[in-house]
């Protein structure tokens, strides 16, 4: 028996893109793949030798990903102290930083595949043409970008006042008097 009043309506999920609809599967397949490949190797030459290459796989992506979070961090220093003196930062097409990371993580990922992945990440020229594409692919993308999404937030964030100055601050209300709980046990401490 009903009340008569309607069911409630589900607001309509937006779909997924065709990619991120079989990532699930993609990563599913990836991890068995991952897996078969070890058990090969295993049979192939023994579990020590499959142990090595996990371990050795750890090592080498933690050593690449401390190297090039050092790098950052004299870059940002760099940077700063640039800043400071009143020099104008130099901008350096030198980047990279973020796929060293990346390749340091699929290093430390246990598998062969990632170990292959990450490896070729490390290499300069490949760091150079997938750092060209990703930023075309990002500005291509601000530029196609609808009202009220990623590029629009973008244009509101590059907004500056007519005459091109930014003015930092920040809202204090004064109207509300703070929440305070009394206990017996709490200090009191004065306004």
């Amino acid at each position: 028996m009903t009340t008569g009043a309607p069911p409630p309506m589900r607001p309509a999920r937006p779909r997924r893109s065709g990619p991120l609809r079989f990532l699930p599967l993609g990563i599913a397949a990836w991890l068995v793949l991952e897996i078969w490949l070890l058990t090969v190797v295993a049979g192939a030459t023994s579990g020590l030798v499959v142990l090595l290459l996990l371990v050795g796989g750890l090592v080498l992506g933690s050593a690449v990903i401390k190297r090039a979070g050092r790098r950052a961090f004299q870059k940002l220093s760099e940077a700063v102290r640039e800043q400071q003196s009143g020099v104008t930062p130099s901008r350096e097409s030198g980047g990279g930083g973020a796929l060293t990371m990346l390749g340091g993580l699929l290093l430390i990922l246990p598998g062969l595949l990632s170990d292959v992945l990450g490896l070729v990440l490390l290499v300069p020229p490949v760091q150079k043409a997938l750092g060209r594409y990703a930023e075309r692919t990002f500005e291509r993308k601000v530029r196609e970008a609808t009202p009220g999404g990623l590029g629009d937030a973008f244009q509101q964030a590059r907004m500056h006042r007519p005459d091109g100055k930014v003015v930092q601050g920040e809202v204090i209300r004064d109207d509300e008097p703070p929440m305070r709980r009394t206990h017996p046990d709490d200090p009191q401490l004065p306004y």
